[in-house]
């Protein structure tokens, strides 16, 4: 049996958690180093743009990985 199943849900649920917050503060910052001027409203769009991004490559990375 593989580990991962020993694992309680909380814990499994650790490693992607902070895999999409870890892309999510890259390209939360990225966001924020390429825009021209920061006010509260592009720093909402950017954490919403990074989080959407943060779920599509950690998902990309998971099909690459299942093939």
């Amino acid at each position: 049996m593989p580990i991962a199943e020993h694992r309680g849900p909380l814990r499994r649920a650790a490693g992607p958690a902070a895999e999409v917050l870890g892309w999510w503060v890259v390209l939360g910052a990225l966001w924020l180093v390429l825009i021209s001027e920061v006010d509260t409203l592009e720093v909402i769009v950017g954490g919403c743009c990074a989080l959407l991004a943060a779920l599509a490559a950690v998902g990309a990375r998971r099909a690459a990985a299942a093939r």
